[in-house]
């Protein structure tokens, strides 16, 4: 989950001192988490907050962008493409793995993340 913040720092130190959320220098956190019915399977959910003129998640109308785990970055930007969703040409790749972004039906930019292999 991503947080366009009107103040980062001020966010930041909010749900510091009222949730107990300890953030990375970065601005975010990951939490991480095992898979009750496989539990050889882990993975983690990132929350992080981003100042309110950043372009990473699309328009400045949009407060926040989620993040969605997939098994296959590429079968799904195509599955989405088939159905006429719009989806970014462009696609990263970095030691956290494979990302993508496309739009929903009400404009929201969504990140889709292809973890590596054992995260």
């Amino acid at each position: 989950m991503f947080l366009r913040a009107k103040d980062k720092e001020k966010l930041l130190e909010w749900y510091r001192d009222h949730l107990g959320i300890e953030f990375e220098e970065w601005g975010g956190v990951v939490f991480q988490w095992k898979n009750e019915q496989s539990p050889h399977r882990s993975g983690s959910t990132t929350w992080s907050i981003f100042d309110r003129d950043t372009e990473y998640f699309g328009p400045k109308t949009s407060s926040c962008m989620v993040n969605y785990r997939v098994e296959d970055l590429g079968k799904m930007l195509d599955q989405l493409r088939t159905a006429g969703v719009e989806v970014d040409e462009k696609v990263e790749a970095s030691e956290y793995g494979r990302f993508g972004w496309a739009v929903d039906h009400d404009g929201n930019r969504i990140e889709l993340w292809e973890p590596p292999e054992g995260m």
